[in-house]
C-alpha cells in the first residue's frame, strides 16, 4: 500500500491535478474544479489500495480518509509532513484491519 501510495501521490498526480483539487485556488474562473479533482485523485490513491488489498471496503475508506485529509491540507490545516503522516498513518490501520480480520 505505501509503495502504491508513493507512486499515486506523486508521479500520478501530476502539477496540474495537484493544483486543481485546491479549493482555495480557481484555476477556472466561474468554475469549481476542484471537487471532480480531488474525486480524482482520491480515486487514484483508491485505486492502489484495492490493488494491493483486494478489499472494496478498504479502497473506500481510502478515498473518504484521502479525500477528506487532501482537503483539510489544502485549506491551511495540515502541514505537507502532518498530511503524509495522516495518510501513511491510514495505511497502517488498513494493514490492521487486514490482519485482524476485519477488512
Amino acid at each position: 500500500m505505501l509503495i502504491g501510495h508513493a507512486v499515486a501521490d506523486y508521479p500520478l498526480q501530476g502539477d496540474w491535478l495537484s493544483k486543481a483539487k485546491n479549493p482555495t485556488l480557481k484555476l477556472v474562473p466561474g468554475e469549481t474544479i476542484w471537487p471532480g479533482a480531488m474525486a480524482s485523485h482520491a480515486g487514484i490513491l483508491a485505486g492502489a489500495v484495492w490493488l494491493a488489498t483486494a478489499s472494496p471496503a478498504l479502497a473506500m475508506s481510502e478515498f473518504a480518509a484521502h479525500f477528506a485529509i487532501d482537503v483539510t491540507k489544502c485549506r491551511g490545516r495540515l502541514t505537507y509532513n502532518q498530511n503524509q503522516l495522516a495518510h501513511v498513518g491510514c495505511k497502517v490501520v488498513w494493514a490492521l484491519g487486514m490482519f485482524l480480520g476485519g477488512a
